[in-house]
């Protein structure tokens, strides 16, 4: 992480910056960060590092523990489960009632074509931040800001879990993305919205059934 330089609002800024670190960085579920390591790294004191540790926490991103420091959070099966479970409520409503216009068309036509070149050149990185940003234009195609938001805090979760499911299933989520849009695109709104849970419930299966053979 590089330190930060803006003296203002330190809090905010440093919950920015390990958020970053935590969703886009080296770290692995259960990696331990420590006040005073991270202070030391962005070049301010422990004080606005405890408070964005407090709403990471809260974010459930991390989990802390007194005396010993932070740790990016890890998920148990049932967690895993419970969190695909209110995805694919969430966006299979996203897709019912998104105002479906030919440039929301365009536009995830253009992810899909990035999510594709992205996986064949196996730019991890770049992968799953186009499948983020699919799935985040039809819900913001919706309207409703209560739906993004729930989403927008989801994601974060899932960010972590991504690392996981990148290996499992983004071969067969360009596929599952093609079908979404090409439903959208078509007269029965179902279709799209069944597309969404199946892909949805594909993920779960795969990440399940890994953490279930040992693979954590």
């Amino acid at each position: 992480m590089k330190k930060l330089r803006i003296p203002e609002n330190l809090t905010t800024l440093a919950y920015k910056q390990i958020r970053t670190h935590l969703l886009t960085g080296p770290m692995e579920e259960g990696d331990r960060l420590t006040e005073e390591a991270v202070a030391q790294q962005l070049g301010i004191s422990k004080s606005p590092i405890r408070e964005a540790f407090t709403r990471l926490e809260a974010d459930g991103l991390i989990r802390i523990e007194p005396r010993r420091g932070a740790y990016l959070r890890s998920f148990s099966i049932q967690e895993v489960i419970d969190i695909y479970d209110f995805r694919e409520a969430l966006e299979a409503h996203a897709v019912l009632t998104a105002q479906v216009t030919p440039a929301l068309l365009a536009e995830l036509e253009e992810h899909v074509r990035r999510n594709a070149s992205s996986h064949a050149a196996n730019d991890k990185t770049s992968y799953i931040s186009g499948d983020i940003q699919f799935h985040t234009a039809i819900a913001a195609a919706t309207g409703n800001r209560m739906l993004c938001q729930a989403l927008d805090k989801l994601q974060d979760q899932l960010s972590i879990l991504r690392r996981k499911t990148y290996d499992l299933s983004s071969s067969q989520a360009v596929a599952a993305h093609r079908a979404i849009l090409a439903a959208l695109a078509g007269p029965d709104r179902m279709v799209a919205v069944e597309a969404m849970r199946s892909h949805i419930r594909e993920t779960r299966y795969r990440l399940v059934g890994f953490m279930r053979a040992g693979g954590g």
